[in-house]
């Protein structure tokens, strides 16, 4: 990996007009590639690769406060490589810090995997949703696997209507391609994207436009026990905010050290979970989303957990908080400014931000960005008290449920 080489490019000079990305009027033709990228911050229990990733380096000292961005990029498009030889190369301002370029590859085709005769599901799962210091009437949802897998689905299931929009895929594009690949190389925490990018291939026009936004800034947040049992979490605006979303995921343990009772939360007061809200929002579905109360609008600051929510998963909490940004949309050739004229752009490209913190809350410990404390430890809002002496309890068992949370922990702490 070259980093700090100058990089020297000639951008070929073409009129590139900014315009929403696929928003095509009839008449229009689709364009023959289609570009997308999504940039990324994200910071406390999350920002170092991932739950265990950010949990073993915070257990080693490394602390809380760790930035890292992350970077998708998709290229789909409506032709066959020429020659039959697919490439694709994304070159990047030298500040990007990946070398001379990126290379896109076409992804290996999904191996199918014979289906497992699973267990008989068992246990709960108890749907929150909305900010306040305690859920109305109707909350939770209780969903009963047991009785879901025996075709008893209970009234007043959450869903989403929020739809994911990578843009290219490989589905709906002739020759697709993405990164990150299998380069090894990654976006660092000091990497900037502004500047000139050109994206060229052996099955696309030559793609070339320049960025004017960067990464988001990293959130900062911190939570507090409300004397109603509720939780405050409090956060700093972040520049180019079009929206929030806060998210909690929790549980409690069961008999004999297994998984009890699994519990989620979500800000969004319309009960939106999943399908797009965990991806990238455009500014234009963010103030939709805002206006219909799925999202928190962009001058929000807080937000509180109802009480309910904590008391239902004392064990345990793993909680996230999105800031979804800003969009950059670009086209060629520019639309004609005569609306009735059919416009047949040769390309689209768009990039979107957000910026992401989460936290995990368990008996005793806790881990997330700087400044947040354990709640175990709090007494009321801003008011801390002496750490107690852990006890040794079955936590790193029922952790162990839910992915590689467990096996870190090892056998938990129970507090006070």
């Amino acid at each position: 990996m070259l980093i700090g080489r100058k990089l020297r490019l000639a951008w070929v000079a073409v009129p590139v007009v900014v315009v929403p990305m696929a928003v095509l009027a009839a008449g229009d033709a689709a364009p023959i590639a289609r570009y997308d990228m999504r940039a990324g911050t994200v910071s406390g229990f999350g920002s170092a690769g991932g739950g265990m990733g950010a949990a073993m380096s915070m257990m080693m000292g490394g602390g809380g406060s760790q930035v890292q961005h992350e970077l998708y990029l998709r290229l789909g498009s409506a032709q066959a490589p020429a020659g039959g030889k697919a490439r694709a190369d994304h070159f990047m301002p030298p500040a990007a810090k990946l070398g001379k370029s990126v290379a896109l590859t076409i992804p290996p085709r999904a191996e199918e995997t014979p289906d497992l005769l699973p267990e008989k599901p068992k246990g709960r799962l108890l749907i929150f949703w909305g900010c306040g210091e305690h859920a109305p009437k109707g909350q939770p949802v209780i969903i009963d696997f047991a009785k879901v897998a025996a075709g008893q689905v209970p009234p007043g299931m959450p869903g989403s209507a929020v739809i994911r929009d990578w843009g290219p895929t490989a589905e709906n594009s002739r020759t697709f391609a993405r990164w990150p690949a299998e380069d090894h190389k990654y976006v660092k925490a000091d990497s900037s994207l502004v500047g000139p990018h050109k994206v060229v291939s052996s099955y696309t026009p030559e793609i070339a436009f320049t960025l004017a936004r960067d990464f988001m800034a990293p959130i900062t947040s911190t939570t507090a026990k409300l004397p109603s049992g509720a939780s405050r979490l409090t956060w700093t605006g972040v520049p180019g905010a079009t929206a929030w979303l806060a998210f909690v995921t929790g549980g409690k343990q069961g008999p004999g050290g297994e998984m009890g009772d699994m519990v989620m939360w979500t800000s969004s007061s319309d009960r939106q979970f999943g399908g797009g809200l965990a991806d990238w929002v455009s500014p234009e579905q963010a103030a939709s989303l805002v206006k219909s109360g799925t999202l928190m609008g962009p001058a929000t600051t807080s937000c509180a957990v109802p009480a309910e929510v904590i008391a239902a998963s004392p064990d345990f909490r793993v909680g996230t908080l999105t800031a979804f940004g800003p969009q950059e949309s670009f086209a060629y050739p520019p639309r004609p400014a005569d609306t009735k004229v059919a416009w047949k752009p040769d390309w689209t490209a768009r990039i979107r931000h957000r910026s992401t913190t989460s936290w995990m809350q368990a008996q005793g410990m806790e881990m997330g960005a700087a400044g947040m404390t354990g709640e175990g430890n709090e007494g009321e809002e801003g008011e801390k008290k002496p750490p107690c002496k852990p006890k040794k309890s079955g936590l790193g068992g029922m952790l162990g449920g839910i992915g590689a949370i467990g096996g870190i922990v090892g056998g938990g702490n129970k507090g006070c």
